[in-house]
């Protein structure tokens, strides 16, 4: 489904507001413009996909459920106030939620651990509680999902939200406006309608009857209609620094944006939701201060000085060297260390390869790279012991994880005749591998993380027995990204955060339509002429017929057993195209945290991805003023250094 234009729309010159970074940042000024006709247009050329009813015309037998019977997530010794400061590597691209640029680290403030959605799968128990919703009902057999909306759901700006948000959200998000292809082909492909029937009331169907059909529908955010009334082809520019609103709790203010030093985050104190089940005694800081410091060793420093108040302690050198148990810090009891085992879906640490460059589009070099990357030593001196080898891209999803596949070993022999089918054969001066045209196995090995930049080091070292050259690039995570996105990477050391789902997805990273322009010919061959697709999570450029009639199936097929079958089929697939090295992954995150942080005598939740996710934590600032008058006189605190194992 593609959006057509409608033109003559009626324009209004306006001068746009300042940038609020100083006067350097004063934006152009911008034309406002109307898209309500182009919308309501859009909605009558589609009347299969948007509908239009009342509530005489809801099913009579719906079994609406509401969530209300699951635990509370907040802790009830949680307090409002203070302000919790953080530290960003870089200053975010964009305050865009979606298109070039947007799915950045900073996306997570305002869009992943903020927003409410319709209803949100608990951190315990894998079943839905309310979000903006206040009841739903779920029709298998006719593929759809009835909502209804809590009516005192609103935006961050006041707006209400209603069930026209959620028509739009489909509208914004098929539209070419937003230079986002993942975006246009889900919400394009994965679904057939969206009906209303009143103001807070609307259904959903799905194009099959998925086992997650409510997750497909519940998780959907809806977009403020009001605020993206000037969505067009200049979508890109005309929103890059402004601020969405949300359903949630923080806002950013413009006056709070310093750009290229800080950003901060507001919470709204009569914030709809504030004391409602699932929802209240959780998100407590009154303002979220992030502000750019670039060097881990730096932000290290920070938190030490107490301006920064939580720091991930999960490289070993920082748990164990940096900040041990005997620092005088943890044993005055100023910081507490925490490290909480969770169960969730692994983020997917590794080297993303780039098939489409040359001699990384041949296989034999692919498969020489894995078993010339010696993650098993990065796992035994970086992380000491205390991480795991990823095997696939899916782990962590159960049933559908694959249960025998395995990373390949680190095996110098194996490299080397992977390398000799690909000509490489000859050692040069230096000991990396020639081949008969003089040129060299060598590659650039780009990452934005910094302070895993030690980890590029053991993988070089280890390679160069091999024969294999990494050269090292290491970037801040905004332009790392960035390089991946635009396709311009040799091999990224990166991951991909996952969802809280039933199943793996594999259409953003795997599928040929989301590594080129008509990848293949009709009669399946290579299309000669085909053109490197950007702004993709697709950084491998993975792209086979067969990998694509796979995915496609698996979209559309609506039994478990069979998507689980097709899931390991997928990761073999996969595993043989050789373009992603598994890496590692943690069981737990480790955090060091001022006594002032506080936490629920539980930690946290058993699916919780990090100690930021649920925000359950608070600041005390009694405990705090507590905590640096003793620093002074050199009063000390019983040392509290704690495992939380409840869901080892």
């Amino acid at each position: 489904m593609k959006l057509r234009l409608i033109s003559g729309l009626t324009l209004l010159l306006i001068t746009a507001l300042s940038g609020c970074g100083g006067s350097e940042d004063k934006a152009p000024a911008e034309v406002a413009k109307d898209n309500t006709a182009e919308v309501e247009a859009y909605y009558a050329e589609h009347p299969d996909f948007f509908s239009f009813k009342t509530p005489a015309d809801l099913p009579a037998d719906l079994h609406w459920e509401n969530g209300m019977d699951l635990p509370d997530i907040g802790s009830p010794e949680a307090k409002k106030g203070g302000t919790q400061y953080m530290a960003l590597q870089d200053f975010p691209r964009t305050l865009r939620l979606v298109g070039p640029d947007a799915n950045g680290s900073f996306r997570t403030y305002i869009l992943d651990y903020n927003h409410v959605n319709p209803a949100h799968r608990h951190p315990d128990k894998f079943t839905f509680y309310p979000g903006t919703a206040e009841s739903w009902a779920v029709d298998m057999e006719n593929r759809t999902v009835y909502v209804k909306l809590n009516p005192k759901a609103r935006w961050s700006d006041g707006e209400p939200l209603t069930s026209d948000d959620f028509l739009f959200m489909f509208f914004m998000f098929q539209s070419s406006y937003i230079v986002a292809p993942w975006m246009n082909n889900w919400y394009s492909t994965q679904y057939t309608n969206i009906t209303r029937y009143d103001e807070h009331t609307y259904s959903i169907t799905a194009v099959e009857a998925k086992p997650d059909l409510d997750f497909m529908v519940l998780n959907l955010p809806g977009m403020p209609q009001h605020f993206f009334r000037e969505l067009g082809e200049d979508y890109v520019d005309r929103y890059q620094w402004r601020n969405v609103p949300s359903t949630g709790p923080f806002v950013i203010r413009d006056e709070d944006i310093q750009k290229g030093r800080s950003i901060a985050l507001t919470r709204i104190k009569d914030w709809w939701a504030r004391d409602l089940k699932y929802w209240r005694n959780r998100y407590n800081p009154d303002r979220i201060q992030l502000s750019v410091i670039r060097e881990t060793p730096k932000v290290f420093e920070a938190f030490k000085r107490g301006d920064i108040d939580v720091f991930g302690l999960g490289l070993a050198e920082y748990w164990y060297e940096k900040l041990p148990d005997s620092d005088p810090d943890v044993q005055q009891g100023y910081i507490h260390k925490s490290v909480f085992y969770n169960d969730r879906p692994r983020a997917t640490w590794g080297l993303w390869i780039n098939s489409s460059k040359p001699l990384l589009d041949n296989r034999d070099i692919r498969v020489g790279i894995q078993h010339a990357s010696n993650w098993g030593l990065v796992i035994e001196k970086f992380f000491r012991g205390d991480y795991t080898r990823l095997n696939t891209a899916s782990d962590g999803f159960g049933e559908f994880s694959h249960p025998t596949l395995k990373a390949r070993d680190f095996d110098i022999d194996a490299a080397l005749a992977a390398f000799a089918r690909a000509g490489f054969t000859q050692r040069g001066p230096d000991g990396i591998l020639v081949n008969d045209q003089g040129q060299r196995l060598s590659f650039t090995l780009t990452t934005g993380y910094e302070g895993q930049k030690d980890i590029l080091t053991i993988l070089k070292e280890e390679a160069a027995k091999a024969g294999l050259e990494f050269r090292l690039e290491v970037l801040d995570s905004t332009a790392a990204f960035k390089l991946a996105r635009e396709k311009k990477h040799d091999i990224q050391f990166t991951a991909f955060s996952t969802f809280l789902e039933m199943y793996p997805r594999y259409w953003g990273t795997m599928h040929s339509d989301t590594a080129y322009d008509d990848a293949f010919l009709d009669d399946g061959s290579v299309n000669p002429q085909r053109k490197v697709k950007t702004q993709t999570n697709n950084l491998e450029e993975f792209a086979d017929p067969e990998m694509d009639r796979l995915i496609d199936a698996y979209r559309k097929s609506s039994d478990k057993d069979e998507m689980i079958e097709l899931a390991h089929r997928m990761d073999e697939l996969h595993h043989d195209y050789a373009a992603w090295v598994p890496g590692y992954y943690d069981p737990f995150y480790r955090i060091g945290h001022w006594r002032w942080v506080r936490f629920p005598e539980f930690f946290n939740h058993k699916h919780s991805e990090n100690y930021l996710e649920y925000w359950v934590h608070w600041i005390d600032t009694d405990l705090k003023q507590q905590t640096l008058d003793a620093r002074k006189t050199g009063e000390a605190f019983e040392p509290e250094i704690t495992v939380y194992e409840q869901f080892r």
